[in-house]
């Protein structure tokens, strides 16, 4: 008999619940007891939609206040000595400090530094490890949650999911090269041992063990470090499934295999040809799980085609076979039911993470009870599949066209950047160190209940504009008064840098609750790219030159990049990516040319999802990255020599990827670099970037506000690698998500900085 479990599912609730609850906690609106009840209710919901899915396991340990890796920081006891190292159990003070940089007024930390989680736009919080760091459990989450769930269900039915000791190191980091992460393992294992020992204590047999890391390309001391420390935790009282995901094992398959481990976990849909090679290479006294459910993407799944996959391998395997998602439902909304405005036949299509529960738990019933068992639900499934496989929504030749007349000469500007550079010097006669922000200013409670009343029918569109260039008349005198060298014009009309768009191209739905986590209380909601993708008109020039109306300093066009608009889109999965891309690119392309011609010199095309869409291979990097660099080019550089181009990069390693980033020619490029203190600099150290920089000062993910001191020594820093005539000086990222009152004296003191350091360089 097969098993059905998945690997993990949404915590933030059908409608934000957590959201919410936390942003309310972080104002001392409630208390923790408050937040702590809406997130056990969360839990209670997401363990009952696995039992109606009638699951052989019940995945708990998958819930998080902000972050999984965090919470296996707070669990290991791995606390920085700023936020005041270990403590025996760690404090809720403690934990949102290193997520946030405060837990309450005057409580100013750096926070932990953040980037993605693999190549997904999920953001983790970084492990940080010194030679001293010692490893103890300090946090009783995960036993409360299984204590919780055992009140609902068996003990044996409880699956806790932790992250790998492997992983969890390789998702680390360390100073000044005191210590190789390695070098910890030999503390951290007994610690390990311990946590499964404990966990075998509360009655569950099995425990997921998340190692993703075995689809990279590993080092062999890291290989080695696999087999030794699984040596040695084959000894706890508990059954271990390693959980592998986001690609196939390949180089790592015998590895992974032969390590002494009760089952292992792969994703058979990111690697479609890897489950019959697996299956061949473990033994049948393990289990098998096989992610057939796809965990990144909301297409409805192939049933027929999942079940055809198994035929063999059900056989072989018999009651050693677990069906599964391919990873955690995280990176998916939660229920499909709650979206009553999509088109009725996108919307066939799709399968959030309630209804994909649902479809592992009816694999499992077509294997074990017979086809005959679900054949309504397979016959359903296949009219769907072929009905969107046959849809008219799907081509349009004009698109295909257009994108099959992509010359090279529209991917390159007309003169080397040395020779714009200087036209542009000319034209807007900039200071040195010039100041800007990255797009967003705060999203007031005011222009959400506008937004709210235009969508619902309360207020006319003539309305609603007229509330929106309110806003951005005041984002555009804010910055004058702050004394902003380029200002942006706010971006209050957009719900989101993708969203926004994605509302307004042919061939992409918008859903109205189609959240996903992106990190803490930051959700958003990806567009659905179902089609081919056509700009039917304008989207950002009317509001652009409303603000460039209104002062007589340089206004930045914000626009987002085709690539970050691909990734951050649950995308077609009928046509390559680079198919897809270039189509977003023409569109992008058009409105740049708009802008240009409307007056504007400046325009930052953001890429923030650049780096993200790496392949976790390297073989297979040059190849994405030949065709993202391209589309950026195909809609950035069909612009004249003086019209300046910026583009936008966040929360992410560039330092293998720079030879790709200066080949974009963006006249000016902004990243993040006030978390990692400037460490994202080294890089140019070795690689003599040639065009102009802004490291992001000030962390917009933390209420804390940068002081100018801090600011200057960032700057000093960033001139060790850049010279100081091609630096701007900028936030990491916009800043929607913070107040008015956090970025007054923030900005403020940003200027401030740039003259203080005008005056002494």
């Amino acid at each position: 008999m097969a098993k059905t479990h998945i690997l993990g599912f949404p915590r933030i609730g059908k409608n934000r619940e957590l959201k919410k609850a936390l942003e309310s906690y972080w104002k001392q609106e409630i208390d923790f007891s408050s937040l702590n009840s809406t997130a056990s209710e969360i839990r209670r919901e997401n363990i009952k939609t696995q039992q109606d899915a009638e699951l052989d396991f019940i995945t708990v340990g998958d819930f998080s206040f902000y972050d999984q890796v965090l919470d296996m920081s707070a669990l290991l006891g791995v606390i920085p000595e700023r936020f005041g190292g270990a403590e025996n159990t760690i404090s809720t003070e403690t934990y949102f400090r290193m997520a946030r940089g405060r837990a309450g007024p005057g409580d100013d930390f750096r926070a932990c530094e953040m980037t993605k989680w693999f190549d997904t736009n999920y953001h983790y919080l970084v492990p940080e490890f010194e030679a001293n760091t010692d490893f103890k459990l300090s946090s009783n989450k995960i036993f409360d949650e299984i204590e919780e769930a055992k009140k609902v269900v068996d003990a044996e039915k409880v699956k806790p999911v932790i992250i790998g000791p492997l992983t969890y190191l390789w998702l680390g980091k360390t100073f000044n090269n005191e210590v190789s992460k390695l070098d910890l393992l030999k503390k951290l294992i007994p610690i390990y041992g311990e946590l499964l020992n404990k966990l075998a204590d509360t009655g569950v047999d099995w425990v997921q063990i998340d190692e993703p890391i075995l689809v990279l390309d590993l080092p062999i001391e890291w290989k080695q470090a696999f087999e030794s420390t699984y040596s040695i935790l084959q000894h706890s009282k508990v059954k271990k499934l390693i959980a592998t995901y986001f690609a196939g094992l390949e180089d790592n398959l015998n590895l992974a295999t032969n390590l002494p481990i009760e089952g292992i976990h792969i994703d058979a849909v990111s690697d479609t040809n890897q489950l019959d090679v697996v299956a061949d290479h473990l033994s049948l006294h393990k289990v098998l799980s096989v992610g057939l459910i796809e965990g990144r993407n909301i297409w409805k799944d192939d049933l027929n085609q999942a079940l055809k996959s198994l035929d063999n391998v059900a056989e072989k395997f018999q009651d050693n076979l677990w069906v599964s998602s391919s990873c955690s439902l995280l990176h998916t909304p939660v229920d499909l039911d709650l979206e009553n405005n999509l088109d009725k036949e996108i919307k066939k299509w799709l399968s959030f993470a309630t209804q994909k529960t649902y479809s592992v738990g009816l694999l499992g019933k077509a294997i074990n009870n017979g086809i005959d068992a679900v054949k309504t639900d397979l016959e359903s499934n296949y009219t769907t599949i072929q009905s969107r496989n046959n849809s008219e929504l799907i081509n349009n030749k004009d698109v295909a066209n257009k994108v099959a007349n992509i010359s090279e000469k529209m991917k390159n500007r007309a003169s080397p950047f040395i020779q714009r550079i200087a036209i542009q010097k000319e034209r807007f006669n900039l200071p040195l160190f010039p100041t800007t922000t990255i797009g967003s200013f705060p999203q007031t409670d005011e222009i959400r209940k506008a937004r709210r009343d235009f969508k619902n029918g309360n207020i006319s569109t003539t309305e609603y504009n007229k509330k929106m260039k309110k806003e951005i008349s005041y984002a555009v005198k804010m910055q004058e008064e702050y004394g902003v060298d380029v200002l942006v014009h706010g971006e209050a009309e957009r719900n989101d840098m993708v969203e926004y768009f994605g509302e307004q191209l042919n061939g992409i739905a918008v859903s109205d609750f189609g959240w996903v986590q992106s990190y803490g209380s930051r959700c958003v909601k990806p567009p659905i790219i179902y089609g081919d993708i056509e700009r039917p008109k304008t989207m950002t020039v009317d509001w652009i030159t409303y603000a460039q109306s209104l002062t007589k300093k340089p206004m930045k066009g914000m626009l987002t990049g085709p690539v970050t608009i691909l990734n951050w889109s649950f995308v077609r999965n009928d046509q390559p990516l680079s198919e897809t891309c270039d189509q977003i690119a023409l569109a992008i392309r058009d409105e740049v040319l708009d802008l240009e011609k409307a007056g504007i010199g400046i325009i930052q095309i953001d890429e923030a999802a650049l780096r993200e869409g790496l392949p976790l291979r390297k073989s297979k990097w040059k190849k994405y990255l030949t065709w993202a660099v391209d589309s950026f080019k195909i809609c950035a550089n069909g612009v004249r020599d003086e019209t300046q181009i910026h583009t936008h990069m966040c929360y992410s390693e560039f330092n293998d990827i720079l030879d790709s980033i200066a080949a974009m020619d963006a006249d000016v490029i902004t990243i993040e670099t006030s978390r990692s203190n400037m460490e994202l600099l080294d890089a140019f150290a070795e690689f003599d970037y040639p065009n102009e920089i802004g490291p992001g000062v000030y962390d917009i993910h933390s209420p804390v506000i940068p002081e100018c001191k801090d600011m200057e020594d960032l700057i000093k820093k960033a001139i060790q690698y850049i010279p100081k005539d091609r630096i701007w000086i900028n936030p990491d990222c916009g800043l929607k998500t913070r107040n008015w009152k956090e970025v007054t004296p923030a900005i403020t003191n940003m200027v401030k900085t740039a003259s203080i350091l005008r005056n002494c360089l």
